[in-house]
This record gives C-alpha cells, structure tokens and sequence, in this order.
C-alpha cells in the first residue's frame, strides 16, 4: 500500500511544489496551441515525432550517466514510463486535435486525476480519503460542465474525443508507476534514458511519415517544424523532468492534479486570441479549483474525544 498525496515538510517545501505545479500549468497548458500550430504545415504524426525526437535529442548528454545510476531491475519501468507517459499520449493528442479542438484537447486532459485514483484502486493497492475522493469528483463535475458550457460539440467529435480520454487513462497509468516504483530513481536520470530510448521509435515514426517529403524553404513548415520541436524541449523534455520531480516531491495525486490547472492556460490563450469567455464558463472554473484544493488539502487528523465519568 502507498499514498499518493505527502504532507509538504515545511514552508518553503510547500512554495516549491506550489511554484513547479504553475510552471507545469504553463507549460502543459500552452502545449496544445503549439500543437496546434505544428499541424498548421505537418501531419500529427510529423508534429508528434518531431516531439519526442527533440526531447531525446536535449537530454541525451545526461543519458550516459544516467543509465548507470538506474538500477537494472528499474529500467523497463522507465523505458515503460516514456512509453506511457510521453510517447503514446503525444501522438493520440495530435491525431485527436486534427477533429477536436485543442481547448477541448486541453479540457478533456483534466481527467487524468480521476484515471490516476481509479487505476490506483485498481491495481496499486492505493488507499484514499474521502475527502480527497469528494474533492477529485468535483473537480471532474466543474470540467463536465465546462465541457457542455462549450457548446457547438457535435457527435463526429466523440470518437477522436476518446483518444484523449485513452492519453489520460496512460497519464494515470504512469503517475501511479513512478509514484510507487521509480520514488527512489533521479527525475532527470527517468526523463534522459525514457526518453533517448523513444527516439528510435520516433524517427521510425517521423520516416513513414514522410516528414523528409517537405519543401523545407516553405516558412510554414519551418513555423510547424519549430512548433514540434519547442513541444519536445520545453513540453516534454523539461516539463517531465519537473513532473517526476514534483510526484516525488509531493505525491502522485498532487502533481496528477497539474490537469487541472490546464484549461485556465488555455483560456489565457483564448482570450489573446480574442475568443469570447462567457460566465459560465468562469463559473465552471471556480468549480474546478474547489475540486483541486479539496483533493490537496491535507486532512485533519481526528482527536481522540476523553469522556470523565
């Protein structure tokens, strides 16, 4: 047994985790738009390859070291967390927002924290408050409805909707993974070696692609070309390291709930790129972050209540 939420040690430990869950926002949440953009010019399968490719490529000068330091018996773990937690997610993503669009992309990635507690239940042997269980449930039902707040979703959009839904069940997959096997492994040395082992599978991806075919002197490609790869440095690359930095720092649930700082990233991006926001939807957001301090808010232990007779 294990649990996913630790109890920050002091103050500052608490500013720590609190400052690398808003980067991870930033980051994750800023992702779909670059997504989007690489698929201006490219395929999802080019935008997904170039990804993982150029998050292999940045870490690869650590991956010697790093390989040394993980245990024998832990690198298929690693090598499946990439798998999991990069790899696979990054081209349904991208085949999902070629029908989908990417704010519902980013809204739907908000499941993860709910896929994490029901795979935990499931398979690790993970054990949970109530008022963490209240607080996840909440959160989910803000996102459902900010979800119908959308409106304009038609039925076509279902099918590529559920290759989303299958990223975060992986999301949640992985999260429980690292939580409980790989708490003793280095982030940067899970990220490096993950990572660098994916970019054989990714060139091999990137080549039956025909990314190679491009007319490379089109300055949309050049623009897509540099969207897929600022996804893999910063949206793979770094945000992993910080990722497997902050489930071990503050637990699997926690850093799970990165989710759900997500759609307030891509409201950000709406509102500069003059969508309309309506209070519903602000509503629905309020809703959300209730959901997010409930699930984190450590509980309280119960006094023992001493009855003189």
């Amino acid at each position: 047994m294990y649990d996913l939420y630790r109890k920050p040690k002091g103050l500052k430990d608490k500013f720590v985790n609190i400052g690398i869950f808003v980067v991870l926002c930033l980051i994750w949440g800023s992702s779909f738009k670059l997504m989007k953009t690489g698929m201006e010019a490219l395929s999802p399968y080019d935008v997904a390859g170039l990804r993982m490719i150029s998050a292999g490529l940045v870490l690869l000068p650590f991956t010697i070291r790093a390989y040394k330091a993980i245990p024998n018996e832990k690198l298929k773990l690693v090598m499946l967390s990439g798998l999991l937690g990069s790899f696979f997610p990054a081209f349904l993503f991208c085949i999902a927002e070629t029908r989908i669009d990417s704010s519902l992309a980013g809204i739907l990635n908000a499941l993860t924290p709910l896929f994490t507690i029901v795979v935990g239940i499931s398979f690790f042997d993970l054990k949970i408050n109530r008022q963490k269980q209240i607080g996840v449930l909440i959160g989910f039902t803000g996102l459902c409805l900010l979800f119908l707040a959308k409106g304009n979703i038609s039925f076509s959009y279902i099918g590529y909707s559920l290759l989303v839904l299958l990223a975060t069940i992986l999301y949640g997959i992985n999260v429980n993974i690292v939580a409980r096997h790989l708490n003793t492994v280095g982030s940067l040395n899970i990220a490096a070696v993950a990572f660098t082992f994916l970019v054989i599978p990714s060139g091999l991806a990137l080549l039956l692609s025909g990314y190679q075919q491009h007319e490379f002197s089109n300055y949309a490609v050049l623009k897509s070309t540099a969207a897929g790869i600022v996804l893999g440095v910063f949206g793979t690359a770094v945000a992993s390291i910080l990722f497997y930095m902050l489930v071990k720092r503050a637990g699997g649930l926690f850093a799970s709930m990165v989710t759900y700082g997500i759609p307030f990233v891509a409201v950000f991006w709406g509102l500069l790129d003059g969508e309309h926001i309506s209070a519903l939807q602000v509503l629905c957001l309020g809703i959300i972050l209730v959901g997010v301090y409930l699930a984190n808010k450590p509980a309280k232990p119960v006094k023992a209540v001493v009855i003189k007779l």
